[in-house]
């Protein structure tokens, strides 16, 4: 791909798999239950092998052979996630959160919970979850509270809460954050992975605007061992960020997949109705409103690619990777959100009737701006590390 375009592969990709999502996704996600897992739509993505997408390659011993590999990359991520939410958001949704959940095992597990979870995750079989956001610690990871206390065995009890967790309480295991050092800030964070059916875990599910399933988790003395660390004891901070940052261009990208839909609607509606003799395209103030929303679109699209690019170019800890995927998460969604809204806008009532594509993309598209970083976290991202690479005034 060149800065400006996807190549002739790239492109069939899409449109391979948005005739897809369409035809065989879209139809197993009408069926589900909005608030919970749809398993069967899961399955499917695992049976097409969609899943496998989420993954690096590892090398022979363990590590990660890099984002390059053939499938695996972040801008393949995009590219994927995009394509799936133009014609079905709850497959995209279902697939961005098998990776959120199973990455911190792929990318940080040992042998045994690689082995144990990643195939059944990539099957669909085995449903994930990133369980980081607590009641009062939202965006902010190093403020976390739930607590891990030693138990005298070598091991842990978690204690505390967790809340907005999507896919909770019904994944089949967590990525949990918890407080291993307190007073530490984000060095005292301990990544570990949580069956679901660990004694002393509950959870209640959260009636939220968005239809996939968003949940709280208790955690009454869950006992975690030394085999369920993810990473390093008092690294789990690090384990967060490298995920986070890994999905975050991939958000804007699902943004883009969503105000791409909502723009040729808009095209097609504004084409062919009639109003003040004419065609709603004749007016020059739709014409405009068009123009700014399918630019507003391509731009945020180029900086999505942009920042995917270069996370496979130079790795996780790459210079400027937090930042690029922090623009291209605050652009991307942001855009969509106006694009969407401008849509429902030239459209008239009918984009606010139930079951009207609008009205799904437009109780779709809030929550992109909160979750994995709120658009005012981005900014503070963006600024921070701006400040921190600022090069020396010249004497």
């Amino acid at each position: 791909m060149t800065a400006f375009s996807l190549n002739p592969e790239q492109t069939a990709r899409c449109a391979e798999l948005r005739t897809l999502a369409a035809e065989r996704l879209r139809p197993l996600a009408e069926k589900g239950e909005p608030g919970h897992v749809n398993r069967p739509l899961v399955a499917a993505l695992g049976e097409l092998g969609l899943l496998d997408c989420l993954f690096e390659e590892r090398g022979a011993g363990g590590e990660q052979a890099g984002a390059r590999a053939r499938g695996a990359g972040a801008l393949d991520l995009c590219l994927m996630r995009e394509s799936l939410a133009y014609a079905c958001t709850e497959a995209e949704t279902a697939l961005a959160l098998q990776g959120l959940g199973a990455h911190p095992v792929h990318a940080h597990g040992s042998a045994a919970q690689r082995e144990r979870w990643l195939p059944p995750v990539r099957a669909g079989h085995a449903v994930a979850a990133f369980a980081l956001s607590e009641p009062g610690a939202g965006s902010d990871a190093a403020a976390l509270s739930l607590a891990a206390e030693r138990d005298g065995s070598g091991g842990w009890r978690l204690t505390g809460e967790k809340c907005w967790i999507s896919n909770a309480p019904e994944a089949d295991f967590y990525s949990v954050f918890a407080r291993t050092s307190p007073g530490a800030g984000s060095r005292g964070v301990t990544a570990f992975l949580v069956p679901a059916d660990r004694a002393g875990l509950t959870g209640t599910p959260l009636d939220m605007l968005s239809p996939h399933p968003i949940g709280a988790l208790a955690f009454d003395g869950v006992r975690v061992g030394v085999e369920d660390v993810l990473g390093e004891v008092d690294r789990g901070f690090r384990v967060a960020m490298t995920t986070l940052n890994r999905f975050r261009p991939s958000v804007g990208a699902f943004a883009v997949g969503m105000a791409q839909s909502a723009l040729d609607a808009t095209l097609a509606h504004t084409a062919e109705r009639t109003a003040f003799g004419g065609t709603l395209k004749d007016l020059q103030s739709v014409g405009h409103q068009v123009a700014e929303m399918a630019t507003r679109t391509e731009a945020a699209r180029l900086m999505v690619y942009a920042a995917a690019a270069a996370y496979d170019s130079e790795g996780p800890q790459g210079p400027g990777i937090a930042r690029r995927a922090a623009m291209a998460k605050l652009i991307a969604t942001e855009t969509a959100q106006y694009v969407v809204d401008a849509a429902v806008q030239l459209h008239g009532a009918r984009a606010l009737r139930r079951g009207h594509l609008l009205e799904h993309l437009y109780r779709e598209v809030r929550a992109p701006r909160i979750y994995e970083g709120a658009s005012e976290v981005q900014r503070t991202i963006i600024a921070k590390e701006l400040y921190a690479h600022q090069e020396e005034p010249p004497a």
